[in-house]
């Protein structure tokens, strides 16, 4: 929600591009957040301060989640490219840890729930959450992937050098 109230605040101004620094260390912050909070819940979990229970809601709503986050996530990325973002490139990428998050969180619960294996899910979150914190580093340092505007109608196979964008 943080990065996505970045972007926003960026092209609210005159000027998105001279916002732009700005609005990636936010990202940044968020994405080191997020990671913080998934260790420390995480932690809880295998410790056995806080274990999962049983939640019949819980699979439904990460199902769903699971199914509309990486259709927004493609979305905020393609909008990104367009408009030369690499603050909307970055905040696609935080759409799309949250679309992990939602398959570690259904995993977890169907584990929980099939099994009876609590551990499951915090195991699987601790691997998001180093993810995440990889992707603030480079959100921090502007490598996002890809943010230069898209070209139409020409060969874009050489115009970039990874995979995120396709």
């Amino acid at each position: 929600m943080s990065s996505a109230a970045a972007v926003a605040w960026q092209f609210a101004g005159r000027d998105p591009e001279r916002r732009e620094k700005v609005a990636l260390r936010i990202i940044a912050f968020s994405f080191f957040a997020l990671a913080a909070y998934v260790t420390v819940d995480s932690i809880r979990g295998l410790l056995g301060v806080e274990e999962a229970q049983h939640s019949p809601i819980g699979i439904t709503l990460a199902a769903v989640s699971l199914a509309i986050m990486p259709v927004l996530s493609w979305v905020q990325r393609r909008a990104g490219r367009e408009l030369g973002s690499a603050s909307a490139v970055a905040d696609s990428k935080q759409t799309l840890l949250c679309t992990y998050l939602s398959a570690v969180l259904l995993v977890g619960l169907l584990l929980n729930s099939l099994f009876g294996w609590s551990w499951a899910d915090p195991i699987a979150a601790l691997v998001i959450a180093a993810i995440a914190v990889r992707e603030g580093i480079n959100a921090w340092h502007g490598d996002t992937c890809c943010p230069s505007p898209a070209t139409f109608g020409a060969d874009r196979s050489d115009a970039h050098d990874c995979d995120c964008c396709d």
